[in-house]
């Protein structure tokens, strides 16, 4: 039994009218059920809501302002949702909706809440059907985020495998709509891609990702050990049931403390810390915690437990890390030692700015 993570996208759930193509839906589910009847469990990565959204409001093309994007994913999500469990229904399955922000997959007790209930999801038997919850998103609903999102879902579920599915059947070796151009079987590593001329595919009006993003996401997976294949959502019973078809990137990683792969791919900084010499030395060499001697400065609005980026010198971001002081509070911090602070402020100063466990270098 193989846990996978499947991602598909806007342009392969749409009709050419920009409405939701209910056989296309019943397509994907039909190849979902039948690896899940193979004994592997399935979590859903879907794009669409915004797509399933424009018919009824009489949309012709995806808009392009938040307010409109946020009102057609409100009320295309019920409709993508409601195509999703009658069709899973008619093979016995039920789906449950799981939509995440950006706070889900940065924050620690968020995201350990999100692996609670992905483990008991499944362990229930229920297929996750997963979105960005593009109704309450506060910032602009970005270039790609579910590409990003499916390999951070693959890591947080354990995932065995990433199924990216998409409206091309693989990657090419240059734009698949020019003559001569031959899809890449394998990917083993930078080396590989480094020869490729990768470009976006021309921008639907539906759908917002593109090949970049794809193999963004397949960086991020394999870097950390799982394996991604890529695909067109019409090879999606071959791809899940282990048939050669598409691009296979291969691990090039291995697992990592799930902390430090929301770290460096999911975090959102809320502000920097600035650091001098003598600190990025203990951080890079010396593998230290960041103490509040080593600070120069401190940018932006952050509380303790956000994400911000470590500054050295030269203003060169170093790592990420997860702070343990507000922005405010740091700058009478700046350049004491913590025994000291102890001292003077009491006990509870006596702590990490950033502590090493939760700290990585960029």
């Amino acid at each position: 039994m193989a846990r996978v993570v499947v991602k598909v996208g806007s342009s392969s759930l749409s009709s050419a009218g920009g409405g939701l193509d209910g056989d296309r839906v019943d397509g994907l589910v039909d190849a979902l059920a039948g690896a899940r009847s193979r004994g592997d469990e399935i979590v859903l990565v879907s794009s669409g809501a915004i797509a399933a959204g424009l018919a009824p409001l009489g949309l012709g093309r995806r808009p392009r302002d938040l307010a409109t994007q946020q009102a057609a994913a409100s009320v295309g999500q019920g409709a993508l949702i409601a195509r999703y469990a009658e069709r899973f229904a008619s093979h016995g399955l039920v789906v449950g909706q799981v939509l995440l922000t950006a706070d889900d997959v940065t924050r620690r007790s968020h995201y350990r809440n999100a692996y609670q209930t992905f483990a008991r999801l499944l362990e229930l038997g229920v297929v996750p059907i997963v979105n960005e919850n593009d109704t309450v998103a506060t910032s602009e609903i970005r270039f790609g985020d579910n590409d990003r999102l499916a390999a951070l879902v693959s890591h947080l579920v354990h995932a065995d495998r990433l199924v990216l599915l998409s409206d091309v059947d693989g990657l090419y070796d240059g734009d698949p709509s020019r003559e001569g151009a031959r899809i890449v079987t394998d990917v083993r590593g930078e080396d590989d891609l480094a020869a490729l001329d990768i470009v976006r595919p021309s921008a639907s009006s539906i759908g917002t990702g593109g090949m970049v993003t794809k193999v963004e996401a397949a960086r991020i997976a394999t870097g950390a050990g799982i394996p991604v294949l890529l695909t067109s959502a019409p090879h999606a019973d071959e791809a899940l049931s282990g048939a050669e078809v598409g691009t296979r990137f291969h691990p090039t990683g291995r697992r990592r403390p799930t902390r430090l792969l929301w770290l460096a791919h999911a975090s959102d900084t809320k502000g920097g810390v600035q650091l001098d010499a003598g600190a990025v030395r203990a951080l890079t060499l010396r593998k230290a915690s960041l103490l509040p001697a080593g600070i120069t400065g401190v940018t932006g609005t952050f509380s303790a437990g956000d994400p911000v980026d470590l500054i050295g010198p030269d203003d060169v971001v170093i790592a990420r890390g997860i702070v343990n002081y507000d922005a405010e509070e740091l700058p009478a911090l700046m350049g004491r030692s913590t025994h000291e602070l102890a001292e003077t402020l009491g006990a509870e100063y006596e702590r990490e700015v950033v502590h090493r466990d939760d700290l990585m270098l960029i």
